[in-house]
């Protein structure tokens, strides 16, 4: 009986905390994408930053099987996704590309974090109705990161526009129904 309880609770405990192991390897994740990045690793930049995007998506669904949704697992969620998808892509396409521009890469990459940053709290302060204002910041990510891809087929300045388009998609007033 004894042991049968010590198993429950270590049950609870687990479920309650899966979520947020989840999240916290998104973080991670983006975390090393900044690091593979800045060591010329570029290809671990990317696969990093799509494993951070694998991790994002199945953390809300387990927080919401397991019935532990809470405002902390709102904000790391949200501190996760500024590294995994506004920090690890922006440094990653001005390793790249953005730099051969000096002080315009510069601003746009800066641009491009700050407006995730800023449609990441202006989701957290708002209510829950079944759709998102803007592109959501891991679109936005998981986008530039995509384009990696491109660099030998299209012209470098292209980098600029989309950068500074993703940035505004983020902060933008459009809505787009959740999936």
């Amino acid at each position: 009986m004894y042991l049968q309880s010590i198993m429950s609770n270590t049950i609870k405990k687990l479920r309650s905390h899966a979520a947020n192991m989840i999240t916290i390897g998104n973080l991670a994740f983006g975390g090393a994408a900044i690091m593979a990045t800045m060591n010329d690793s570029y290809t671990f930049s990317v696969l990093f930053i799509f494993v951070a995007g694998l991790l994002d998506r199945f953390d809300g669904m387990v927080a919401r099987k397991f019935h532990v949704e809470s405002e902390l697992g709102k904000q790391l969620d949200s501190m996760s996704d500024i590294i995994s998808f506004g920090v690890a892509p922006a440094l990653l396409m001005y390793s790249l590309i953005l730099h051969e521009y000096s002080l315009i890469g510069m601003a746009f990459t800066v641009i491009y974090i700050a407006c995730g940053a800023f449609r990441l709290a202006r989701f957290n302060i708002s209510e829950s109705n079944g759709f998102f204002t803007g592109l959501p910041i891991t679109v936005a990510g998981v986008i530039l990161t995509l384009s990696y891809f491109a660099i030998e087929f299209i012209p470098s300045v292209s980098y600029m526009f989309l950068t500074i388009i993703l940035a505004l998609l983020m902060i933008s007033t459009f809505t787009l129904r959740k999936v």
